[in-house]
């Protein structure tokens, strides 16, 4: 089995932070999770991004999309919709898109939102479409999860979120970093019954 590539977008670290906790359950199984981010986007037509990150994990190539066993990909609310620099990642893999080539592999999404009702869920359900266009297979989170009758800040059926709160940089709950861990190992388990 090839690795289970972690895509995230983080601009204060909750987001990161929560992919962490992600690749840790994948790698409970033995499973090698790969962490990847994107670079940011601006309107500013002078700035642009160094081609490697100053810090932090590295970009993601097309490649390491294409070769994985499953992915999990996060990304902070921005409006009710993922953030801008993981959309325009995905906007650029219509190529993977034609051939079918994630096709049939697991896939699941996670957010953060600094507000309880920051749009959460919408984020997480519009951050499917992409992923169901390439036909993955998506995963949530089921009820037998603890930590989904408990929480009180992040945790969807739909997938890990989390309500960052200040001070910054907001530290995950004990049951958000549960229901994370919880989600990558299920991702794990299901790419390894599916290899």
């Amino acid at each position: 089995m090839s690795h289970i590539l972690v895509l995230y977008y983080s601009r204060h670290g909750a987001t990161k932070a929560m992919a962490q906790r992600i690749a840790a359950g994948i790698e409970s199984l033995g499973v090698s999770a790969l962490l990847r981010t994107v670079p940011a986007v601006t309107i500013d037509v002078v700035g642009m991004q160094n081609a490697v990150p100053e810090q932090g994990d590295p970009y993601v190539t097309k490649e390491e999309l294409l070769n994985c066993s499953g992915l999990a990909m996060g990304s902070p609310t921005r409006f009710g919709n993922m953030a801008a620099p993981l959309k325009y990642f995905l906007d650029g893999t219509a190529d993977i898109w034609l051939a079918g080539q994630l096709s049939g592999k697991p896939a699941c999404v996670f957010t953060s939102s600094s507000s309880m009702h920051g749009g959460q869920e919408s984020t997480l359900l519009t951050m499917m479409l992409p992923l169901l266009h390439h036909g993955m297979m998506l995963l949530g989170l089921p009820y037998s999860e603890p930590g989904l009758h408990t929480t009180e800040s992040g945790g969807t059926p739909y997938g890990p979120s989390h309500l960052a709160r200040e001070p910054w940089p907001a530290q995950l709950t004990d049951v958000e970093r549960e229901l994370c861990f919880a989600m990558g190992k299920r991702l794990a388990d299901t790419a390894i019954k599916l290899d």
